[in-house]
Parts: structure tokens; sequence; C-alpha cells
């Protein structure tokens, strides 16, 4: 199989154990790759995150803390999390982590992608998960399913690296017509929508919230361009303003 070009991210959703932040770090320099983002950390301490990088403080040293997931993937064009599964309504594909390389070779990703690993207590939530392209499982044993999150990174890592799915070098981002919608765009997307559905009526408050997951995930679904997302955010727009004239009375 030829390499795939892809620029890894790997983004730890509030992690409580800054150990775990340099563990997860080391394993990212030990399998060649070296852009990690921590969201929302729990009072992280990283002199303890670097006492556990042996070998990778560029990692840590390069690493960036933010408030929001959001802040963290809205350039990435391809958004995994992983999970072990149990007691979620996934609503999403779950690839155990061997099939991953053959899963992103069918879909021919290059560019930036995001891998999400949640917090050692309760993983990634279901808001997080619903701004997934699709979800990776490590197929552990069912009596023990859960693992240490620098394990976890540490295991991913591997595959990626062992698959050849990890870009040698950082790729060169050109933004074409073609290219596909990252987080940021689809996002903004997202919340010209629920205005305009909120305007029309169309959302009510007891299933909104329920309602925008359902829309984020068919926005995740369409694979859409810069370009369409452009085009659906002008059509957007125009409802808006129309509809604004309407609730104004000026028709």
């Amino acid at each position: 199989m030829k390499p795939l070009q892809v620029d890894w991210r790997v983004v730890l959703v509030r992690p409580r154990n800054p150990l775990n932040i340099g563990a997860a770090a080391r394993a990212l320099a030990n399998f060649g790759l070296r852009d990690m983002w921590v969201v929302a950390p729990f009072e992280p301490t990283w002199q303890e995150a670097r006492s556990a990088a042996v070998g990778a403080e560029q990692v840590v040293e390069s690493a960036r803390a933010v408030p929001t997931l959001l802040d963290a993937i809205g350039d990435a064009t391809l958004v995994l999390g992983t999970t072990t599964g149990q007691r979620r309504n996934l609503d999403r594909d779950l690839l155990p982590l061997p099939e991953l390389a053959a899963w992103l070779g069918r879909r021919k990703v290059s560019g930036r992608a995001a891998l999400l690993f949640g917090s050692e207590k309760t993983g990634l939530s279901n808001e997080h998960l619903s701004l997934c392209h699709a979800l990776v499982r490590i197929p552990t044993t069912p009596d023990c399913v859960s693992m240490n999150l620098g394990q976890a990174v540490a295991v991913c890592a591997y595959e990626l690296a062992r698959a050849r799915v990890v870009a040698a070098r950082p790729p060169r981002v050109t933004v074409h017509r073609s290219g596909p919608a990252d987080l940021e765009a689809l996002e903004r997307l997202l919340e010209r929508a629920a205005h305009v559905l909120d305007v029309s009526g169309y959302l009510k408050p007891k299933s909104r919230a329920a309602m925008l997951i359902k829309l984020r995930r068919l926005l995740l679904d369409l694979e859409l361009s810069s370009h369409d997302a452009r085009v659906l955010g002008g059509v957007l727009a125009q409802v808006e303003w129309k509809l604004g004239q309407i609730v104004n009375g000026e028709l």
C-alpha cells in the first residue's frame, strides 16, 4: 500500500494526570508523531509531564493547551475518537484499530487528521463523539476493556506508524476549492443553520440539542469540500436575511 501522507494531531481531552500527558508525549516521539494538544486539562503541571516524557521533551514543550475541543480540531479535515464502545449510543462507524489503515486508504485521507483521547475517568463525552467522522476501538479483552491513557496513545501511535499512515514531515498545506471542509467551517455552518431553524420555528426546546447533534453528524457524513461549505453558508446567509425581513415586518 502506498504510504498515506497524514499529518496527525493527538488531542487529549480533559486529562487528569500530568504523568499521562508526559507518557503520551513519549509515545508520540517513539513512533514519529510530534503534534499534541491538550484540551482543558485538570490543573496541568507541565514539570511533572516533562519528567514522564524522557526523550520527548520537545513534544511537551510544543504541546498546546486550549479551552475547548473545537480550538484543537478546527483546522482538521478528519477527526477520529477513541472509545471502548460500551454504554454509548455511538451512531458512528466503530473501527477496530487494526482496520484503521485500510479505512483511511479507502477514503484516500491526506492532510491534517486529529485523533482524540478522553479523560482517564470518563473518556470522550457524547458531545465530543458527535464531532468525529468515525470512532476507533483498541481490541482489548472483554474482562478489561479500558486502558491507561498513556498506554492507549502508545498502542495507537504504534499502529499508525506500523501501517505507514504517518507523514514523514508535516505536509505543506495548500487550500484548494475541492479540498475537504475543516471542522471549524462545518461548525460555522451548523451555527448558521441552527439560527435559521430557530427563527423558522423548526427546532423545539426539548429536542433542540439532540437535533443539532444529528445535524452535525449529517454535515460530517456529507464530506463537504471547502467550496461546498462556502456555497451552503451563502445559501443559509440569504435565508437568514430573508427571515429577518419577515420577522421585522419588512415583507
